[in-house]
């Protein structure tokens, strides 16, 4: 199995950065992707916002974040990070890394169903 933790949410006023983190620990599995999901109070569905290829530090952004966020990970640590700048009230959301071990198709990166682990989330609340 594979553990996953987040870390580094908080509160911050619009225009602020904040940088999370996500410590993966447990039985060596490959895990071709990793990224980082957001969910709001209340919604049933969790958006996927950013991640990365842990063969070819590939990344992937949905389109309302980019040139804000940033993925990255550092093998060496088994650590996934999301810079996440320029922030807005619509990013406000509990947010969850997850590794998946299947390749997936571009299309499908941003499918929750397709990734086995999880952690348990921490939260962004942005203010305006």
């Amino acid at each position: 199995q594979v553990q996953l933790v987040e870390s580094g949410g908080g509160s911050v006023q619009t225009g602020g950065s904040l940088t999370l983190s996500c410590a993966r620990s447990g039985t060596y599995l490959r895990t071709p992707h990793m990224t980082w999901f957001r969910q709001v109070p209340g919604g049933e569905e969790r958006e996927g916002v950013a991640g990365i290829t842990s063969d070819y530090e590939k990344t992937y952004y949905v389109d309302s974040v980019k040139g804000r966020f940033t993925v990255s990970q550092d093998a060496a640590k088994n650590m996934i990070y999301l810079q996440m700048n320029d922030l807005k009230p619509e990013d406000t959301a509990m947010y969850y890394c997850a590794f998946g071990v299947t390749l997936l198709a571009r299309t499908s990166v941003f499918n929750p169903d397709k990734y086995e682990f999880w952690g348990q989330g921490t939260q962004v609340t942005v203010t305006s």
